[in-house]
């Protein structure tokens, strides 16, 4: 399992269209993908559930990803925030 802090840098922060292409990015991997804000976890593979945490520029996340695949899909999702 890895973890990582990411403070999230993108414009309008991860709502609709860029929260569509972070969770058809996370699809593509083996592994279990979730996204924690202020102590909520939700599946990162869930749009509704990325939805709800209402992300802004700027906040602070933790990604945290568990398989076989976890330290490739921790850089390519990473780079998405």
């Amino acid at each position: 399992m890895v973890e990582r802090d990411i403070k999230v840098t993108l414009k309008s922060g991860l709502q609709a269209r860029p929260a569509a292409i972070f969770v058809q990015e996370a699809t593509n991997y083996v592994s279990e993908v979730f996204i924690e804000k202020e102590g909520r976890r939700v599946n990162a593979k869930s749009i509704m559930g990325i939805m709800g945490l209402a992300i802004h520029s700027g906040a602070e996340i933790k990604l945290i990803i568990d398989g076989s695949d976890e330290l490739e899909a921790l850089k390519t999702l990473e780079e998405l925030l």
